[in-house]
């Protein structure tokens, strides 16, 4: 399998890239800034679980379609700026009510879950990028590919984690002294609102 040495460059790369901004982690720093560092660290587990699927589309060449298929990369691209364009219509609505305490200690779980999947998911970026990163620490004489692909896919899983993690835990202790004041909350919402149109634009945007 891979060198320790290898797997050690892997893990700090991804620490590293993790920790630039990106649709990803401001996602986190929003959700968690609305509604409580737990809902941050379910949105990063259903995004981690999106990785999976990046993963895997690498693994089996997937992501090759949507390098190759414009129609492809078109279609989820697509499906990701309506949803994140949903996202920042329910943020925008909700910019004059404060979030109980209640609701921000026991938000919903499988709810934020599913939204970080399909942010994720729909973001063909993901698939392209890890298309590019992942094979450059691979070596074909320390065994099958297939195994080193998943292996690494993993590392990059742990290394979101234990990032995104941070980002929900300092999003979430700023976004509680101010989700008592209503107009605090409203800031909050409205911005969120805005962040989550500006990575739809980004997204619909985006080019193989």
């Amino acid at each position: 399998m891979i060198a320790p040495g290898m797997l050690l460059m892997f893990f700090t790369t991804s620490v590293l890239l993790a920790l630039c901004p990106g649709p990803d982690n401001l996602f986190v720093m929003t959700q968690a800034a609305q509604r409580g560092r737990r809902a941050g660290m379910l949105v990063t587990l259903g995004l981690c679980t999106g990785l999976l699927f990046h993963t895997a589309a690498v693994t089996f060449g997937l992501a090759a379609l949507f390098k190759t298929s414009a129609a492809a990369f078109t279609v989820l691209k697509c499906a990701g700026a309506g949803y994140l364009l949903y996202l920042a219509w329910l943020s925008f609505r909700a910019g004059t009510d404060t979030i109980p305490a209640s609701a921000a200690d026991h938000p919903d779980s499988r709810a934020l879950y599913r939204r970080g999947i399909i942010m994720n998911i729909t973001n063909p970026k993901v698939s392209i990028f890890f298309l590019a990163f992942l094979p450059q620490f691979t070596d074909p004489a320390k065994g099958p590919l297939s195994l080193q692909l998943m292996l690494l896919g993993g590392i990059f899983i742990v290394a979101t984690i234990i990032v995104f993690g941070a980002i929900s835990i300092l999003a979430g202790i700023f976004g509680d002294k101010f989700r008592r004041s209503a107009f605090a909350q409203k800031i909050i919402n409205r911005a969120a609102a805005t962040i989550f149109a500006g990575l739809a634009l980004k997204l619909a945007l985006a080019q193989r």
